[in-house]
């Protein structure tokens, strides 16, 4: 808590403007993101909501403004140092990224092995997050023989394997069914029941609705308003 009592912030922007040529992506977007805090960030496609979740872990950097995460202020990180800023991070994609020649379990041992820890930690963490989303007894398949929902829940164990502060979801329900998105929205409620600040980027409305939070309207690269929906996980 900060000294007026308000959550501490673990994620802030300061009139950050994100340009592609002479296209605006984000425009003067200045946002606080608390510990803890489950926000959707929403809009129309094109409104810049990949491209704010982007920035967050430097797959791209900010034309203009001030990004500070967990303290670390990114414009003055030098590239040898973004690997120990992304472990802050899990990310979870639309389209999943998992490698379809290496099993479930290889999968998400890359987060751990890529961050140097020990065999039989390795071994032992793996099996806990795949028995926490309901993946375990597919640890050997391999993603091509998933359905779409099973490979976003190996998807989510990857992302949380490594105990990062903060999970970016980006459309993470977008090309499931209505109870498979359910799943995977119960998981992201989960690891933030467990102390996680998520964002999840959607353009579904009833996904918001349904599941509670605070909300970021984007509209054209610009920050509209920030609202309450269902819940407040403030």
């Amino acid at each position: 808590m900060t000294a007026n009592g308000a959550p501490e912030a673990l994620i802030r922007l300061f009139h950050v403007h994100k340009r592609y040529g002479p296209k605006h992506a984000l425009v003067d977007i200045s946002l606080d993101i608390p510990k803890n805090a489950f926000y959707f960030v929403t809009g129309p496609s094109g409104a810049g909501k990949t491209t704010l979740l982007r920035l967050l872990y430097l797959g791209e950097r900010a034309s203009e403004g001030q990004i500070l995460v967990d303290g670390m202020n990114l414009s003055r990180i030098p590239a040898k140092r973004i690997p120990f800023l992304r472990r802050k991070f899990g990310i979870v994609f639309q389209d999943y990224k998992l490698i379809p020649t290496k099993t479930v379990f290889e999968n998400v041992s890359l987060v751990l092995e890529a961050a140097g820890k020990k065999f039989r930690l390795i071994q032992k963490k793996v099996r806990s997050v795949l028995r926490t989303v309901g993946m375990e007894d597919k640890a050997e398949a391999l993603p091509p023989s998933l359905s779409g929902g099973e490979q976003q829940r190996v998807a989510v164990a990857r992302a949380v394997a490594g105990d990062p502060k903060i999970i970016l979801a980006d459309e993470p329900t977008g090309s499931l069914d209505e109870d498979s998105a359910a799943v995977i929205v119960d998981l992201l409620k989960g690891f933030h029941t467990r102390g996680g600040t998520v964002l999840l980027a959607t353009h579904d409305r009833s996904l918001i609705k349904k599941t509670g939070g605070r909300v970021v309207h984007l509209h054209q690269g610009h920050l509209k308003e920030i609202t309450s929906a269902g819940l407040d996980y403030r």
